[in-house]
């Protein structure tokens, strides 16, 4: 409840008409000030005039006016300057370290602000409370929102790319290898993916990029899918044998409790069959990254991920598991989710850190070029009527999701901001 009486101070939220303090006087806010996120008052340099007297200084904010005493403020000379106490209730007067008594206001906001806040924050997880309010909002206003959530998610993607980049001391091709692997768990394995693709440096598999065998093998028993399965095949025998070999040449250490999931999953998108697309992007050389750069629009993105398989996964799903397989190996759709997920923030991350304008540009191009994502997230959004008609508006409203329903930072949404001031100022 004091993050959302501050929030209304810092947005006027309040109805001007009763701002009025305990004592009977007339406030007229002139500067509210700005948002203080550390130790001290609310809010610093307010400025507000008290029965027509101008006083400038700190406002402290609380949901009992004895807040104040509990919290030791009257003891406490970085609270000498707070010039008004704004309390949703006032239950006794407050005072400086001195004894003076300080102004305090009833924070006048209406019922069903507080109302329509709670019902926002308090929905179900698979809902989405402002879904009426959406349809009502002007097109520029949606417009404006989507292009600052697209960047958003784009941005907070070239930031982990420039972690990696540090990690592997400016290796982009490491940082591809690992980018690549983590988008081929589509969401559901993307962790287990990138800490396999972590603990399998791509310098040991290129040592070995003219055997797809051995480059199988060291994933493979990396992944831990090797574990506990029986070496009646003959296949999964010749990977147990060359995975102990190699683990002794480069001192691999598996990683523990990867945590594969493939319940509810369709056998093709197993992650025994990901891995073995892994496999073959690296057999005869990994230079993705370079090509990547150089790409000037998605088809030709697409032509680098036209990757088959072959030998034991044209028939197999998993270890064992024969009859399910076939020799394609990604999907359009999959290589579009390759595309958003690793392609886009590689070239956009790139031109970022060389000060090239038209990478960045190209990158945003790419990403409005393809169609959106289709998943339970944009089906909701467009369910509440916003258009999703290519991958850029996608991602920006997963981000929308992501970062500001399922956390209830409706405060910070404009969505949820244009839904709250429109109740702040009705009368009760």
């Amino acid at each position: 409840m004091e993050k959302l009486m501050q929030y209304v101070w810092q947005h006027r939220l309040w109805m001007p008409q009763a701002m009025i303090t305990v004592d009977g006087r007339k406030v007229q806010v002139i500067d509210p000030g700005y948002l203080n996120t550390d130790s001290g008052p609310d809010f610093f340099n307010a400025k507000v005039k008290i029965d027509g007297e101008m006083w400038v200084g700190n406002i402290e904010i609380h949901v009992r006016a004895s807040d104040w005493f509990r919290h030791n403020h009257d003891k406490d000379k970085a609270y000498d300057n707070v010039i008004l106490h704004v309390v949703e209730k006032d239950d006794m007067p407050v005072r400086r370290s001195n004894g003076e008594v300080i102004p305090q206001l009833l924070m006048p906001c209406s019922a069903q602000f507080s109302e329509q806040y709670a019902r926002l924050v308090g929905s179900a997880a698979s809902e989405l409370p402002c879904a009426q309010e959406i349809a009502s909002l002007p097109s520029i206003y949606i417009t404006d929102m989507i292009s600052t959530l697209g960047y958003e998610r784009l941005y907070s993607k070239v930031e982990r790319i420039e972690s990696l980049l540090n990690r592997y001391s400016g290796d982009w091709n490491e940082v591809c290898y690992v980018l690549l692997a983590r988008s081929l768990g589509f969401g559901v394995n993307s962790d287990a993916f990138e800490r396999l693709a972590m603990s399998t440096p791509l310098k040991v598999l290129a040592k070995h990029s003219d055997s797809l065998t051995a480059i199988e093998a060291i994933l493979f028993g990396q992944s831990g899918l090797l574990d506990n399965v029986p070496t009646d095949d003959g296949y999964v025998a010749t990977l147990k044998t060359e995975y102990e070999f190699y683990v002794h040449k480069f001192g691999l250490e598996q990683p523990t409790s990867l945590g594969w999931k493939m319940a509810r999953m369709r056998p093709q998108n197993f992650p025994h069959r990901r891995i073995a697309i892994l496999a073959a992007m690296i057999e005869n050389g990994f230079n993705y990254s370079s090509k990547m750069m150089t790409a000037k629009e998605v088809d030709e993105v697409r032509r680098l991920f036209d990757v088959s398989l072959s030998g034991y996964w044209t028939d197999h799903s998993s270890f064992n598991a024969q009859g399910i397989g076939g020799a394609r190996g990604l999907s359009e759709s999959s290589v579009s989710i390759l595309i958003i997920n690793a392609v886009v923030p590689m070239i956009y991350a790139y031109g970022k850190l060389q000060g090239d304008e038209g990478a960045c540009s190209r990158a945003v191009d790419m990403l409005q070029s393809l169609k959106a994502e289709r998943n339970s997230i944009v089906e909701l959004f467009t369910r509440a009527g916003i258009e999703c008609k290519d991958a850029f508006t996608s991602q920006a409203l997963i981000e929308l999701r992501r970062q500001y329903c399922e956390t209830r930072k409706c405060l910070y949404c404009r969505i949820g901001h244009r839904m709250l001031a429109r109740h702040a100022r009705k009368r009760v």
